[in-house]
């Protein structure tokens, strides 16, 4: 059928429902309609049928039929709809890739996944890594559409599912660099926060802190470098990974990561500088037991645009992390 996609399930999406998986992924999908799609088969993981309470696996594939422009439109993968530039943008991302890890130095400005509105994706790319032939990388994690840095991706399913317990249960440890606005007090201590999604008054959704409703959300910081008291260059190591957490707990800090108008505002702007409207946010190295034994640590350099702020405020960004 013309116009059928097939999504990867990540490590970081694995064992929750599949009416969940579209919720996220495809929130226009109205629960009506998604439940007729799965009770004639249209949707099916892995080939087979199931049902909206069916948990999912990483590395599972999820068939999808047509949802029309009312549901975000055709997203496309597969090995075919990776023409040859795409191949080659995608490609040039590696930074480490061996038999059974490839890791990608992701750009800000484009989506992990597919989702409203979202035509070019990461996800919708991975079949260039890899021969015509060769099974269909999978997603291990996610990084926001405007963070750039570290992403890691399985070359199989099988590799996909020892992973996604690795990430499951926290034992890949992620450190971010982030320029932010003005300088935490005290300079490295640990933020613990209840977080949870909320529609903003504008009506696009927002992270917020709720003590009763949300979920703990617990990052540690230390303030590397300063700029007097106008900026600071923090390293960021989460110990959950709850959506927008970075953002919501830098800016809860009262130093807002530059560029992060949604939960900054215009105190986000840091005016003079290279690229003022950029999230400055970046994932910078992770390190994870790899599959077939030892540990892997890989890191990213900082983008062009970032990296000119780093050089503005006088910060040395090849300094090695500590």
């Amino acid at each position: 059928m013309s116009g059928v996609q097939n999504c990867g399930v990540s490590a970081e999406d694995a064992d929750i429902r599949v009416d969940r998986w579209f919720r996220r992924h495809f929130p226009e999908l109205k629960h009506g309609r998604l439940e007729k799609l799965l009770r004639t088969g249209q949707i099916r993981v892995d080939g087979g049928r199931v049902k909206s309470s069916t948990r999912l696996a990483a590395g599972q594939v999820l068939r999808i039929p047509p949802l029309g422009a009312d549901s975000g439109g055709e997203r496309r993968i597969g090995h075919e709809e990776v023409n040859g530039k795409d191949r080659a943008w995608i490609n040039s991302l590696v930074l480490h890739a061996d038999d059974d890890v490839i890791a990608l130095n992701k750009p800000s400005g484009i989506a992990v996944q597919g989702g409203s509105g979202v035509g070019r994706h990461i996800d919708g790319l991975l079949a260039g890594l890899v021969p015509p032939e060769a099974e269909r990388p999978k997603l291990l994690h996610r990084l926001d559409r405007d963070t750039s840095g570290v992403l890691l991706v399985a070359r199989r399913a099988a590799v996909a599912a020892r992973l996604g317990k690795v990430f499951r249960g926290r034992d890949a440890a992620k450190s971010y660099w982030a320029l932010v606005v003005g300088v935490p007090s005290p300079r490295e201590g640990t933020v613990k926060d209840f977080l949870m999604k909320s529609a903003g008054q504008d009506g696009y959704e927002k992270v917020v802190a709720d003590a009763a409703m949300g979920k703990l959300a617990v990052t540690d910081y230390r303030v590397i470098d300063a700029a007097g008291r106008k900026a600071a260059w923090l390293l960021l190591r989460p110990r959950t990974g709850r959506t927008h957490q970075l953002r919501v707990h830098c800016a809860g800090m009262g130093t807002p990561i530059a560029g992060d108008r949604k939960y900054g505002g215009e105190r986000a702007i840091l005016d003079g500088t290279p690229s003022p409207g950029e999230l400055h946010l970046h994932a910078h190295s992770i390190t994870l037991p790899h599959p077939s034994g030892g540990t892997l640590t890989v890191t990213a350099p900082l983008p062009g645009k970032v990296r000119r702020s780093w050089e503005f405020f006088g910060f040395d960004a090849d300094r090695e992390e500590k």
